[in-house]
């Protein structure tokens, strides 16, 4: 795995000084090789022993080892650079964009990709498959992934109650059992009202799994389970764009788990959409 990409998914978990650190690596990575534990920190005004304690939290034993695999790592191409964007650039203004935004798309699908690891996806897979229900609640824009995602459990045959509102996902989760999963989307997760349903739904000995950014926030804390999604850009108009695309290929590999692992649910998706196709037909 690249340190660049480890660095950039890890960032929003860090420290200030931490976050000092991995932004200066970031942006110098090219020119870090000229750089000792020492004259890093005397560029940053912090104390060497940050940047050594920096390192080794990545899982290196120690500041050089950290610089010898990035420098690796970019003679390897796969850091955090565009790659060969400047010709399009001459030629073609629409396409230095294109190639610029797929870049950018990519990294935060990477990012999202190393926070979570296969066995926690696989843990959530395994806690749907068993559900009896499964609940789904996105509020604002948070429902419009969540009401997608809903829908594909339907053709799954997963008994799936979708609100997109407060109070009626509160009444709806007086009817859940132990063993049901109730499926919350929200970027940041501070919404008091997420963390009450929450509560109220875990009383009831159900499994809640969060679907937030990789940042502590309240839902997170709450939930038996967390999707996260690491997706960054300083220009706002972009960043939006990043999050909903890594999330849309983290809920796509969710889904393919719960189609190729469960049984007959992939026969039934095929019937059900056979249905679907049906109605339309005059």
């Amino acid at each position: 795995m690249s340190p660049l990409l480890k660095i950039r998914a890890e960032r929003d978990q860090m420290s200030a000084i931490e976050r000092r650190i991995a932004d200066f690596i970031l942006e110098e990575a090219h020119f870090l090789r000229d750089y000792s534990s020492q004259q890093l920190a005397n560029a940053l005004k912090i104390s060497q022993s940050s940047v050594v304690k920096f390192s080794q939290k990545l899982g290196f034993k120690g500041y050089p080892d950290l610089k010898f695999s990035i420098g690796e790592s970019i003679a390897r191409g796969d850091g955090n650079e565009p790659a060969a964007s400047a010709e399009p650039a001459r030629k073609d203004a629409h396409a230095a964009l294109a190639e610029s935004l797929w870049h950018s798309k990519s990294l935060a699908e990477q990012e999202t990709r190393v926070i979570n690891p296969s066995s926690k996806v696989n843990q959530i897979a395994s806690a749907i498959h068993k559900a009896g229900k499964v609940f789904v609640f996105g509020l604002g824009e948070d429902g419009i992934p969540a009401r997608a995602f809903a829908m594909r459990l339907s053709l799954l045959d997963f008994l799936t109650v979708h609100h997109f509102d407060a109070v009626l996902m509160t009444t709806a989760i007086s009817c859940a059992d132990a063993g049901d999963v109730l499926l919350m989307f929200s970027e940041h997760g501070q919404q008091p009202a997420l963390a009450k349903i929450g509560r109220q739904f875990r009383e009831r000995r159900g499994k809640l799994i969060s679907v937030t950014r990789h940042t502590a926030n309240p839902l997170r804390n709450l939930a038996d389970h967390s999707l996260l999604v690491s997706a960054h850009d300083e220009r706002a108009h972009i960043e939006p764009l990043l999050y909903q695309t890594a999330l849309r290929h983290l809920l796509d590999m969710l889904f393919i788990l719960l189609c190729e692992n469960g049984g007959d649910r992939l026969s039934r998706l095929e019937a059900n959409l056979e249905r679907v196709r049906n109605l339309h037909e005059p």
